[in-house]
């Protein structure tokens, strides 16, 4: 009675470890980007930008800090009051991650290029890329 006691509790450990695994890889970053850029959040959003990401905005690219980027989407975001943002197609690698989706924002749309990668234990805004739908 013993050993069944032992192996069934060593089975549910076993059981328990591999669910939380599972979980922790099934998160997933674009949920909170989705939603800072939907709602115009330029703070909460560039919270999520690496030290130094590339930036671009409707064919005007730049190379920036944290801070620049941030003062980069908050004017595009003043200029463009965000509606909507839906996530389309997202791919990964490891340590990496790209989603591609479409912004509502002053009553145009824009195509959102987004490249996170892993940096110690989260993923961060490698590159941002919004061009204006034709």
């Amino acid at each position: 009675m013993r050993v069944r006691i032992r192996f069934f509790l060593a089975c549910a450990a076993l059981l328990l470890c591999l669910t939380a695994k599972a979980a922790s890889d099934s998160y997933d970053v674009f949920v909170p980007i989705s939603k800072y850029l939907s709602t115009g959040d330029s703070e909460s959003l560039s919270a999520w930008f690496a030290d130094n990401l590339e930036i671009s905005i409707m064919s005007s690219t730049n190379d920036s800090s944290r801070n620049q980027a941030k003062q980069i989407i908050k004017t595009f975001f003043a200029a463009h009051t965000p509606r909507s943002f839906e996530i389309n197609h997202t791919a990964s690698r490891t340590n990496s991650k790209y989603a591609l989706g479409y912004l509502n924002a002053g009553g145009e749309m824009f195509e959102v290029t987004i490249f996170v990668s892993k940096s110690k234990d989260r993923y961060l805004i490698q590159q941002l890329k919004i061009d204006r739908i034709r």
